[in-house]
């Protein structure tokens, strides 16, 4: 009985200090976010410069060391944690509400929906600036569009949303290959193609501004719905016996959702694997349970994406774009996962 005592009392204390490094991962990612790049700038320097505000900085700081900190990493990696936080705590949702380990945020088509909007706006307007006003409402037409075709359905099945997700999808995935089709292949497509593979380069605080409430209200929303989330999972029946209303639950946890990742898309373009492969990191650390799944889902998708971003500047000469460097190092972790586990966290 005391053996057994301890080994639980042991046991939750490495729980303890597992979450609590987990909790610290985002400090540690802003500060290599501030102090890596091209443009070296010392620890001693960025500590400085961001309590400038508070104590003033010395004459040896330069000016263009408090402009890069302050005026171009940071909007950067913040606008990176936002995103990176969202589209993982979207992917545990709805690898709840699927009960599916393989679904990934774009699974309803909001991706392709936003993504077909901002390079509509790149096509005929030219400036990225325009992109979030055009991008963000496309992104919401696919939910609307999805929530029509399911109305007259008295209960809309996890399958049968599924479905009309691909339906969307690839309506929307169309209508991006014309537009790359028709799109002046010296000026507007270059732009088109490397906005759809998804990149902070020209992150400002004009961006962070315009999704930070709409992504953070989306997360919010998200985690403190998380209980009802963990109910959802268990079954349609095992819900309503417990009095959810699963229908009204359904659609708001993919209205949260939609609007997170079209507000995402709209400022960094298409960044995969992020939504799928953290989610599964985040259980195989803390187990199922979304109570503290997916504060840790957040928390790991936020410093993922910054240290993605710092590969992502650091690595070569020309910026890599983010999409390419989240499949090639997402797609063969996950992989790995798969294998290593034999697929038991499905």
């Amino acid at each position: 009985m005391l053996n057994k005592t301890y080994v639980q009392t042991n046991s939750s204390s490495v729980f303890s200090i597992k979450l609590a490094l987990i909790y610290l991962l985002p400090l540690v990612a802003l500060f290599l976010g501030l102090f890596l790049g091209r443009y070296q700038v010392s620890i001693e320097n960025v500590f400085k410069i961001l309590l400038s505000p508070i104590f003033p900085l010395e004459p040896g700081i330069l000016d263009i060391e408090k402009s890069v900190v302050l005026g171009q990493r940071l909007p950067r990696v913040l606008l990176a944690m936002l995103v990176g936080a969202g589209l993982s705590v979207s992917g545990a949702t709805f690898q709840a509400l699927f009960r599916n380990p393989i679904v990934s945020p774009d699974i309803l088509g909001v991706t392709q929906g936003a993504s077909f909007g901002a390079i509509l706006a790149l096509l005929l307007f030219g400036q990225l600036a325009i992109i979030p006003f055009v991008a963000l409402p496309f992104g919401l037409l696919s939910v609307f569009m999805i929530y029509a075709m399911n109305r007259n359905r008295q209960i809309a099945s996890r399958l049968y949303l599924v479905l009309t997700g691909i339906v969307v999808s690839s309506v929307f995935t169309a209508l991006i290959s014309l537009i790359k089709y028709i799109a002046d292949p010296f000026n507007k497509l270059p732009t088109i193609t490397y906005w759809l593979m998804g990149s902070f380069a020209s992150t400002s605080y004009s961006d962070l501004r315009l999704v930070f409430l709409p992504i953070i209200s989306g997360i919010v929303f998200l985690l403190l719905l998380r209980w009802r989330i963990n109910i959802l999972s268990l079954g349609d029946e095992e819900a309503q016996s417990l009095g959810i209303n699963i229908e009204k639950l359904k659609w708001l946890l993919i209205g949260a959702v939609s609007v997170v990742c079209s507000s995402a898309v709209t400022v960094s373009g298409i960044i995969g694997w992020v939504g799928l492969v953290i989610p599964h990191i985040g259980r195989l650390l803390v187990g199922p349970d979304h109570k503290i799944l997916l504060p840790v889902s957040t928390i790991l998708g936020a410093s993922f994406m910054v240290f993605i971003d710092i590969i992502a500047r650091t690595a070569t000469a020309a910026e890599i774009p983010i999409g390419i460097l989240t499949a090639i190092i997402g797609a063969p972790f996950f992989a790995y996962l798969l294998m290593k586990s034999g697929g038991s966290w499905m």
